[in-house]
């Protein structure tokens, strides 16, 4: 058990796991804001051995090296690498602190936004026409970049829907290759393709000039990840084609300040991931990490 729980900000906790919290600490403290600064952090952690922290804020390693008292620092969002997390992991490790993330708990909605949005292109369901006759999911070739979990419930979903699919990772999948979802290079992928998928963990940027080049006109360039996959001054200039769409839900993804309505841009600044089943999905992996190291 531990003495002191400060969760720091809000963490999409659910309800009941709330109420589990209080039973694994002496004292469980919760906060309802953003913290504004590393002096407010400290301020909230205090004299806590646990801390629980979402996306929003960044445990600095000048954080770390102030709150003595921490053993644990639970991250209530996914953790896919320390160079990409909001927790300065190497500082925590330093001082024999343990650092517990997730993944993989609002993939589900990010599949349903991914066909909601494609479905509305191809019919011209909502917005302006983009083809003379509508088209179907069937037969659309359609290019992964990022064979990860969401990456391949993407290929799976459209997989079924007809699409003809093909994947680019840094490690190949045979699994997947078994149902027939081809491998290949990132160029030929790009240019094979008339749909593109980035499904990538944050702070890759996977797209450059010359990618884009690859790429070409006319195509839909769909970004799944928590941040921008392309550099942003190559984004910009391959989007000056209007016969080019990008896509994505939230504003993050875009990588520059955007009108996220107009011209070649379709983005619904909503997380698609969030919703009530992803909630107690975290809420149960949180828990879960929580008691494990207990």
């Amino acid at each position: 058990m531990f003495r002191k729980i400060a969760v720091i900000e809000p963490c999409s906790l659910v309800p009941w796991a709330e109420e589990k919290l209080k039973t694994l600490a002496e004292k469980t403290v919760f906060y309802h804001d953003i913290p504004k600064d590393d002096a407010e952090i400290m301020r909230r952690i205090g004299n806590a051995d646990c801390v629980l922290v979402s996306y929003t804020t960044r445990i600095s390693r000048s954080v770390i090296e102030h709150c003595p008292d921490l053993k644990y620092i639970g991250m209530c969002c996914s953790l896919y690498s320390k160079e990409s997390a909001n927790v300065d992991i190497a500082a925590a490790e330093e001082r024999g602190i343990v650092v517990r993330g997730i993944r993989d708990y609002g993939d589900r909605g990010v599949v349903e936004y991914i066909l909601w949005q494609l479905i509305g292109i191809l019919h011209g369901f909502g917005q302006t026409p983009r083809y003379e006759i509508p088209r179907e999911i069937t037969g659309l070739k359609v290019g992964i970049a990022g064979l990860g979990v969401s990456g391949t419930m993407i290929a799976d979903a459209l997989r079924y829907m007809g699409a003809e699919v093909s994947y680019y990772s840094r490690t190949r999948k045979p699994l997947q290759e078994k149902k027939g979802i081809a491998c290949l290079p990132l160029d030929e992928l790009l240019k094979n393709s008339e749909v593109v998928f980035t499904c990538l963990n944050k702070n890759v940027i996977l797209l450059d000039s010359d990618r884009f080049a690859a790429l070409g006109s006319g195509k839909i360039l769909f970004n799944t990840s928590i941040g921008p996959s392309a550099e942003p001054e190559a984004l910009k200039a391959w989007l000056e084609n209007p016969k080019n769409l990008y896509c994505c839900d939230t504003r993050a993804a875009i990588g520059f300040d955007a009108d996220r309505t107009a011209g070649n841009i379709l983005c619904m600044n909503v997380s698609a991931g969030r919703t009530a089943q992803a909630f107690e999905l975290l809420s149960r992996k949180v828990l879960d990490n929580l008691e494990e190291f207990i």
